[in-house]
């Protein structure tokens, strides 16, 4: 932060200071406002991203973890362990077979091919952080549901479902902030400016050109601000969702 509102002059200042002598917005003016609004266009693609991304995540990986945590079926445990299996591999390893599944598809320099990508790395993650989740919630509550009329689908959007809100915001918000900070599968499968999204957008205004560290300092904290507010939005369930179990949240 201190470096974002530091001239040019000054960033390279052997003199340590937290509060610098002299103040400007220039930077926070060129960021948003040079390239032709560029940056503003990079901030919309990551939202996008991280949004749908988080959408699909919640969607595959609540109704995963609910069947794994409710129902016994052949291959129960096995699939359980195989999500926990792939959390033992680095993400670079799938950069490879994912980059040929999406050209084969015809999904590279594309957002939606870029959702799937994350989604693959983020869902088992998911599914496991919920199943947990959905173990703390007695299965009487549901019984009592059946009794009252409900079938499978209506007790879990209408029992199971609130009551896991602080299960399902932790994972949200895992889920967002993972697809908004993203760098190196989105480097590798985005190769038009336009569709840029932010860590490689930030990466345009320091490289073997140029070293504009006060311009990415600039766009550094503003890459922060929606990172915040998501988190503030979600602060109540976020607390809850670390520290109890589901009857309790």
């Amino acid at each position: 932060m201190s470096t974002s509102f530091k001239p040019y002059e000054d960033v390279f200042d052997t003199e340590i200071q937290l509060i610098p002598e002299t103040v400007t917005w220039e930077n926070y003016e060129h960021v948003l406002t040079k390239k032709d609004g560029m940056f503003l266009r990079w901030m919309a693609n990551s939202a996008w991203v991280a949004l749908l991304t988080t959408l699909v995540c919640l969607f595959l990986s609540t109704t995963a973890a609910y069947a794994l945590s409710r129902y016994k079926f052949y291959g129960r445990n096995v699939a359980f362990y195989a999500l926990l299996v792939t959390q033992m591999f680095p993400g670079t390893l799938l950069l490879i077979p994912l980059y040929r599944l999406m050209n084969q598809l015809g999904l590279l320099d594309n957002h939606l091919g870029l959702v799937l990508a994350y989604a693959t790395v983020a869902v088992p993650f998911c599914v496991m952080m919920l199943k947990g989740y959905f173990d703390t919630i007695p299965y009487e509550l549901e019984e009592a549901a059946f009794v009252d009329g409900l079938g499978p689908i209506g007790s879990f959007w209408r029992i199971v479902l609130p009551l896991s809100l602080p299960g399902l915001a932790v994972t949200g918000f895992f889920t967002f902030i993972t697809a908004w900070n993203e760098f190196l599968i989105a480097l590798t499968f985005l190769s038009a400016e336009e569709k840029y999204t932010l860590p490689i957008g930030l990466q345009q205004f320091v490289n073997q050109y140029v070293s504009d560290y006060h311009y990415m300092a600039a766009g550094a904290v503003i890459v922060t601000l929606p990172a915040l507010v998501v988190f503030f939005l979600a602060q109540k369930w976020l607390v809850s969702g670390l520290t109890v179990g589901g009857v309790k949240g």
